[in-house]
């Protein structure tokens, strides 16, 4: 194949799912959308410092896709989103053969509307869906990826289920997908290496006029074409078993280093510790201990919330606490994982600390060199919100399979 694939990334977040299609080989960047600056200034950085891409300020337009006249033919002097000429000058006359992103993901996941007091029947993040659909209707690619959590599937907005909202919307634009969403597009990551539970939905839709029976093509692709690519499951252990330990440091240390709780002296990007208060750091070292010996006094749910109340005088109604398993997958990396890490703590009693975002990234398959280069918040919220590399790539060249390019 003498030359790429063009494609366009919304949503793109930190670039996870826009990463595995470079790692292949076979694609290249025409753009890419977001709209939260960390996120933006991250892709920027790994665009240059990895991909070498002399424009990467341009390509990635730091922007809100609802705007879609504006996105496309360029905006100024905009008080949050600055000056840029839009998609369509910078597409030109080159073919856009792919686009690839995902929504915000809140408005579809069951825990978000757990905690939304209306079920986020009215977060307009429901709809964004449609703005994607201008873009691919504009572009006309051959084919395009929308992701998403499986939330989806049984989420209702205004009574409608969103899979009935998508399908509809995509037919009308001239694309198709697989009729039963949740009978081929629910992907379990772990089957393609990726060390840690993450269940996503993965919708491709192909342009109608391209095949003569394109629901028999995307049953086929999801069906024997993207499991090729399954391997043998990893675990915590593989993914971040040989990083350096990082421990808890002595009180005199802390009093000096201030809002340092762990040593932090290593060469590896991002792996760097939270803070953890001492009451902290002396449950992960319970609770670890409790799974190294083999008790298991605390691993189920009413064990550990009852922990929770010893320790901390308060209650909840869901458990606190989580230790990652060595020989296990990790549970899922959120974007919580921005506000704490209590779900996610590592396993190795001596260290007695939640993962950085080093491991996190590792735990979602991104490369080391890989450089998240905001707040540690930002960071973990981006790393949580990503569509893993290695998957992605998979996916690309799965893509690539069906010989459409």
């Amino acid at each position: 194949m003498s030359t790429k694939i063009n494609f366009i990334d919304l949503f793109s977040g930190c670039g996870g799912l826009s990463e595995g299609f470079k790692l292949s080989g076979k694609y290249n960047m025409l753009a890419a959308v977001e709209w939260e600056k960390p996120q933006v200034r991250t892709l920027i950085h790994r665009l240059e410092t990895k991909w070498r891409y002399s424009d990467a300020k341009n390509r990635v337009l730091h922007f809100d896709i609802q705007r879609f006249d504006d996105l496309t033919t360029g905006w100024a002097d905009d008080p949050v989103f600055g000056s840029h000429d839009g998609l369509d000058r910078i597409v030109g006359e080159q073919n856009v053969d792919l686009i690839i992103g995902g929504p915000p993901c809140q408005a579809y996941s069951l825990a978000g509307r757990i905690r939304d007091g209306n079920g986020m029947r009215e977060d307009y993040r429901n709809y964004l869906f449609e703005s994607y659909m201008k873009v691919v209707r504009h572009y006309r690619p051959k084919l395009f990826v929308f992701e998403n959590v499986p939330g989806i599937l049984s989420a209702a907005p205004g009574g409608v289920p969103v899979p009935q909202l998508i399908a509809e919307e995509i037919e009308r634009s001239g694309y198709h997908v697989v009729d039963d969403f949740r009978k081929y597009a629910q992907v379990d990551m772990t089957e393609y290496g990726v060390p840690q539970k993450r269940k996503r939905i993965i919708i491709v839709g192909i342009r109608k006029d391209l095949v003569s029976d394109p629901e028999l093509t995307l049953e086929n692709f999801y069906t024997k074409v993207l499991t090729k690519y399954k391997t043998s499951q990893k675990t915590v252990k593989d993914a971040i078993g040989d990083l350096p330990p990082l421990y808890p440091l002595s009180n005199d240390l802390i009093n000096v280093k201030g809002r340092q709780s762990h040593s932090s002296d290593n060469e590896i990007p991002n792996h760097i510790p939270r803070y953890h208060s001492e009451r902290d750091i002396n449950i992960f070292r319970f609770l670890t201990s409790d799974i190294e010996s083999g008790r298991l006094a605390y691993v189920s749910s009413a064990k550990l919330k009852e922990l929770y109340t010893e320790w901390t005088g308060k209650t909840s109604n869901v458990h606190k606490y989580y230790v990652l398993r060595w020989n296990e997958t990790s549970n899922t990396i959120p974007a919580h994982l921005y506000k704490d890490g209590l779900r996610h703590i590592h396993p190795d009693p001596k260290q007695a600390r939640s993962i950085t975002v080093r491991e996190a990234a590792r735990l979602q398959t991104f490369p080391d060199d890989f450089e998240f280069i905001c707040s540690a918040g930002d960071n973990y919220k981006m790393i949580g919100n990503a569509v893993p590399p290695l998957f992605s790539e998979k996916l690309s060249k799965a893509i690539l399979d069906l010989k459409l390019f």
